[in-house]
């Protein structure tokens, strides 16, 4: 007797890092500005605009900001210790424009077979891009090259 796959649809489709942050104007600069995500939802409750949580976007890749309330504020940086590792068609590109924009990121390198550099947010969390290459393992960016 012959049996009958039934394949079943994934119900799991995204996961989503959520931050609790500590000054969400200075995360939305370093987000927004610096690392190019776009803002395509926001809560903003208190009728003066202020946003107090958001969603943003990069490329196929999302993130969530909540701004903790002042009486639920953690003692140091709340994101250390926390990576986030995001996967690019283009590692050196995220590289380039972080450094054209004004944030500081961790000069490439090859591990894994894969090129990453490395970004810390206002909050201590660390944000790795990565994409893959046929370059030698332990390669290090040229200087010259970050500057193109």
């Amino acid at each position: 007797m012959m049996q009958t796959k039934t394949k079943v649809e994934a119900n799991v489709q995204q996961a989503v890092p959520f931050f609790g942050i500590t000054d969400m104007e200075a995360s939305l600069r370093f987000y927004i500005d610096g690392l190019g995500f776009e803002m395509t939802n926001k809560w903003a409750p208190d009728g003066d605009g202020r946003v107090r949580w958001c969603w943003l976007q990069h490329g196929n890749a999302a993130i969530m900001l909540q701004e903790f309330r002042t009486s639920h504020k953690p003692e140091g940086r709340p994101g250390v210790g926390v990576t986030i590792c995001f996967q690019c068609k283009d590692a050196l590109t995220i590289y380039r424009e972080c450094m054209a924009r004004g944030i500081e990121a961790k000069r490439p390198f090859v591990g894994n077979g894969l090129w990453v550099t490395s970004v810390s947010d206002p909050d201590g969390y660390k944000l790795e891009f990565a994409s893959p290459t046929d370059v030698p393992e332990e390669t290090v960016f040229p200087e010259a090259q970050a500057e193109t």
